[in-house]
């Protein structure tokens, strides 16, 4: 189901014409995807632009068209022996501000990241990061800083400014819950605000 399929679920089960999402989740994403209602519509830039927190997987030893696991496989690379130290570098070196190169050249920040198990091929991460970040080019990155390349296998969206999963609606929620019960779940704009400090 795509970013903009839930949208349009949304919209028939509410029995609402304006909607929209606040950052499109890749197709092998899971997680958090912000939706904005009626006049919620106005502020869906300003939500858009907060950061993004993420956990996934890499698998190294390939890469692949799209950078993630449904793209075709165009380079095959033996796994070296990798030791923590050297992953944990390999992440530390796309800390803070750098140029990512996805579709087009763009400046992007990471906050922070963690490297939350090692069993190669495969590492989990977290990573917190500014908008406009390509998760999938970022797993290429490291796979090429480690000499072996890699593609992303799973990615998970767990937060979007302070919004967090935790606290969100499923999908299966959103098709078997009564629309009174989905109603009460959503936030006001005067709840939002408070959430973001205003």
């Amino acid at each position: 189901m795509t970013s903009h399929d839930v949208v349009a679920l949304v919209r028939r089960k509410l029995g609402i014409k304006k909607a929209g999402h606040c950052g499109t989740l890749d197709p092998i994403a899971t997680g958090l995807l912000l939706l904005t209602l009626g006049r919620g519509t106005k502020i869906q830039d300003l939500l858009m632009s907060e950061d993004k927190e993420y956990a996934g997987t890499l698998l190294l030893g390939i890469t692949t068209s799209t950078q993630d696991r449904q793209g075709e496989i165009i380079n095959r690379r033996e796994v070296p022996r990798l030791d923590e130290n050297t992953i944990r570098a390999a992440f530390e070196k796309f800390c803070g501000d750098f140029y990512q190169m996805p579709p087009m050249v763009c400046l992007v920040h990471v906050y922070r990241y963690s490297v939350d198990r090692i069993a190669l091929p495969e590492i989990d991460f977290g990573v917190v990061c500014s908008k406009g970040f390509y998760v999938r080019t970022y797993v290429h990155d490291i796979g090429e800083e480690l000499g072996c390349g890699a593609h992303l296998k799973s990615l998970r969206r767990t937060k979007s400014g302070r919004f967090d999963v935790a606290q969100a609606i499923s999908v299966d929620q959103i098709k078997n819950a009564p629309r009174e019960e989905i109603l009460s779940r959503l936030l006001t704009l005067p709840e939002v605000s408070r959430m973001r400090g205003a």
